[in-house]
């Protein structure tokens, strides 16, 4: 199998393979087209359609010959049921996002850390009519980009957040001037002082976003309670008392991780 005119085997292969799931799994109710997967994989099309059928043979994938939409399979649907027995903190902090929407009635979400981005697992829309689709389950954003990014990098070293800020730095720069190494810097030491993180309508116009990390049993930020909503509404006082509920019910989901039992155990 080839890349434009590379051998692609082995690990390789698993990479791209991978990749290709977390891209279609980024439109879980609208699937992804064909020219999607190629635009944002950058692969050849034949290569990119040879692994999507490969990966719907297996079940991992289906592809509606109406729409010319590949989806998430049956196969990763076990998968992810099988998983979720070990990473169940979806059905633990469930009743925290919904609580978090009802008392805000902001939309609200929670998020995992993976690798150095974030993947949204939850969403619960609150009951204000004016609501921000800048996120849904299954839309990744690197760290410090939304709110929840922010709320987890604000939690490491400064010397893991300086090496990720040189590593990272052409990613981020795709996502505007707002996401320079200086402004997300400024952003952590605020999001330190507060211990909540704001993003003031850096990846959409007029829609804010605050996040709060949840803590697992060692201690380590691995994932972020957040809200959005138009910045009219994260301003002042009422954006100071999202703050406090939002640091709230992180805090519950943090006990209640830290009390479970073990996995298997």
């Amino acid at each position: 199998m080839e890349v434009g005119s590379t051998p692609v085997q082995g690990a390789q292969v698993v990479g791209r393979v991978a990749q290709l799931l977390r891209i279609v799994g980024h439109g879980p109710r609208t699937g992804r087209t064909t020219a999607d997967v190629v635009k944002e994989s950058g692969l050849t099309r034949p290569t990119a359609y040879r692994l999507l059928a490969s990966l719907a043979a297996e079940g991992l994938l289906e592809h509606d010959g109406g729409s010319g939409r590949w989806y998430l399979g049956p196969e990763a649907y076990i998968l992810g049921s099988l998983s979720a027995r070990r990473y169940d903190i979806e059905d633990l902090a469930r009743d925290n996002v919904r609580r978090l929407a009802d008392e805000t009635e902001e939309s609200a979400f929670l998020s995992v850390l993976r690798g150095n981005g974030t993947v949204c697992l939850l969403r619960e829309e609150g009951s204000f009519p004016i609501r921000s689709f800048v996120l849904h389950e299954g839309v990744r954003f690197p760290l410090g980009v939304a709110s929840a990014g922010l709320a987890i990098l604000a939690y490491h070293s400064d010397e893991e957040i300086e090496a990720y800020l040189a590593e990272s730095a052409g990613d981020l720069a795709g996502w505007g001037p707002g996401h320079s190494a200086e402004g997300i810097r400024e952003r952590i030491r605020l999001t330190r002082e507060t211990g909540y993180a704001v993003n003031p309508g850096l990846i959409v116009e007029g829609s804010w976003g605050m996040g709060a990390a949840v803590f697992d049993s060692a201690g380590r930020p691995l994932w972020a309670l957040s809200l959005t909503g138009i910045e009219p509404r994260f301003r002042g006082e009422r954006g100071q008392l999202l703050g406090k509920l939002l640091l709230e019910e992180a805090h519950k989901i943090t006990v209640k991780l830290q009390t479970r039992p073990a996995a298997g155990g």
